[in-house]
């Protein structure tokens, strides 16, 4: 079993709760989302790749065309070069994304982040729903990048939001973990104390969704791309950490991101 202890609101009084350990369970969603990153990787590998030759080729026709046409349609000439130029540039994005080492991971503390998003949240898509902030703030910094974690949350509190609908009840919780220990890519094990999570008032994950829900392509969304979620997965497990979801024993769907401590990782200890 497992006791946690965190702040009640603004009061001095404390909640403890005792929890069975289900590691094993929690292994095997650790695996699933390691998969959906490597997925992510290779695919963003492949594309880069595909899509460059072409890229090159329309590029190069529209400065012939150019050449040859008239100053009135030169505008629409220009107008191609700029937008495959553009689209180069997400390309060589995805190239960056399917390095393991394209960003530096460092102290960050994950309130600023938390802030940051729902910040964001408020202003814009979730103007119109009720957010509830359970912050523990006596967590030390966690071990990864500030941008790339604002991109994770973003993506979860924006899925939950979307997945509740008008009437919106998103609860963000941190607090400190014991015994969750995994083994990191070079065998070393490393301890996952700071755990970030994201319930939502919604239907909960579709049957028909669960363990595949960080695959590229897999969504529950209507015109959705499924890339989303494959992302959140890769940019976690770039961190060492790792995210699970399930549906909550009431209502609901949660995602957990489980992240290392920076001074963990900085001094080596298992």
């Amino acid at each position: 079993m497992d006791m946690h202890a965190h702040p009640h609101g603004d009061s001095s009084a404390i909640i403890l709760s005792v929890q069975p350990r289900r590691i094993t369970a929690f292994l095997e969603k650790r695996a699933e989302m390691e998969a959906a990153a490597r997925s992510v990787s290779g695919l963003a590998s492949m594309l880069a790749h595909e899509i460059k030759n072409p890229l090159s080729g329309i590029r190069g026709a529209a400065q012939l065309m150019a050449r040859a046409q008239d100053s009135k349609n030169a505008r629409l000439t220009e107008l191609i070069v700029k937008e495959v130029d553009r689209i180069k540039g997400l390309v060589d994005e995805l190239e960056t994304f399917s390095s393991p080492h394209a960003h530096t991971n460092e102290a960050v503390n994950i309130h600023e982040v938390l802030d940051h998003v729902l910040n964001v949240a408020v202003a814009g898509f979730g103007a119109k729903c009720s957010f509830r902030p359970r912050f523990d703030p006596s967590l030390p910094p966690v071990f990864g990048n500030y941008d790339r974690l604002i991109q994770v949350f973003l993506n979860l509190i924006k899925n939950a939001v979307e997945a509740a609908g008008p009437d919106a009840d998103i609860t963000i919780t941190t607090s400190y973990r014991h015994g969750i220990w995994l083994t990191s890519r070079s065998g070393e094990r490393i301890r996952l104390p700071v755990e970030v999570s994201v319930l939502d008032n919604g239907p909960g994950i579709p049957n028909h969704l669960r363990g595949h829900l960080f695959d590229p392509f897999v969504s529950g969304k209507e015109g959705g791309t499924g890339l989303g979620l494959a992302l959140v997965a890769r940019y976690v497990s770039d961190m060492e950490g790792t995210v699970t979801c399930d549906n909550h024993p009431k209502s609901g769907a949660q995602f957990k991101v489980q992240l290392a401590l920076e001074e963990d990782m900085r001094s080596g200890t298992t």
